[in-house]
């Protein structure tokens, strides 16, 4: 007789999962910053990051959410950084 192992485990985490999805579900949130300022670009990219923990830190364990997590942060911050060029540029023109 087949003994499969874990699905326990994996029922939770995929469970983990849905219920982090249904929780960034619209806005995560606002910012500003002064695109000029790397100092405030950096407060701008910490608070997203906050916001990100706030709603998804409950998960940070769940090897399913974890790198959704880290992916998010990484694309907010990659966001914030084109849009402070952009408007640096913006102004230049």
């Amino acid at each position: 007789m087949l003994k499969i192992t874990g699905l326990d485990q994996l029922q939770r985490q995929l469970q983990e999962a849905q219920d982090a999805l249904q929780e960034i579900g619209g806005e995560l949130g606002t910012v500003s910053f002064d695109p000029y300022d790397p100092g405030s670009i950096e407060a701008a990219i910490s608070a997203v990051n906050g916001m990100v923990d706030e709603r998804l830190g409950a998960y940070a364990s769940n090897p399913l959410i974890a790198p959704m997590i880290e992916g998010m942060k990484q694309q907010y911050r990659e966001a914030i950084l084109e849009k402070a060029a952009g408007a640096r540029l913006e102004d230049e023109a």
